[in-house]
């Protein structure tokens, strides 16, 4: 009976080390690469957004927002808390997707005062963080974001992104805060 009992506990904790050199580790954590990467292809979809537009109208940059809007933010996991820049009470907030596309090509009768952020000709878009807080699966950031338009002059906002990985491990953006810089009195 000694014997028996001892083989099974063997077998026991052999069977218990080897489930354990199988498990599979999820680590969602976002690297300062990522974040960094992230911002550069909202900065890229926003200038292609307009490119679209100015070639081939609105509903084409329509199609391109939506597209970007889908991968980019996570609208899809719920509420994205998203300040855009220009905007005016009562619509100054845009937690839904339709409010954030018609921040971005305006053409919805429910947000009449957008005219289409992404639609005004930018021809550059650069970020400087001013800091980068990672903690495992989200990071905030916050900082300048500058905009060239077509005659050269340069628009400059502040900026906070806060930024988790889906459960695909994609970077989505859940807060999104800009406002023109103080200018002083």
């Amino acid at each position: 009976m000694k014997r028996t009992s001892i083989a099974i506990a063997m077998l026991c904790f052999g069977g218990a080390a080897l489930a354990q050199s199988q498990t599979i580790v999820v680590n969602q954590a976002i690297t300062q690469a990522e974040v960094q990467a992230a911002q550069q292809g909202w900065c890229q979809a926003l200038l292609d957004i307009g490119a679209t537009y100015a070639k081939s109208g609105q509903p084409a940059a329509k199609a391109l927002a939506e597209k970007v809007i889908d991968s980019a933010y996570g609208y899809q996991m719920g509420a994205v808390l998203f300040k855009p820049t220009l905007t005016v009470n009562p619509q100054t907030f845009r937690p839904t997707r339709a409010g954030a596309l018609s921040y971005f090509v305006g053409g919805d009768p429910a947000f009449p005062k957008d005219s289409g952020f992404a639609l005004k000709g930018w021809t550059k878009c650069e970020v400087a963080n001013n800091a980068i807080f990672i903690a495992g699966n989200s990071a905030t950031t916050m900082g300048k974001v500058s905009f060239t338009g077509k005659e050269g002059k340069v628009t400059t906002v502040d900026k906070t992104w806060k930024f988790v990985k889906d459960d695909a491990g994609s970077l989505r953006i859940v807060v999104h805060h800009s406002s023109l810089e103080y200018a002083g009195s």
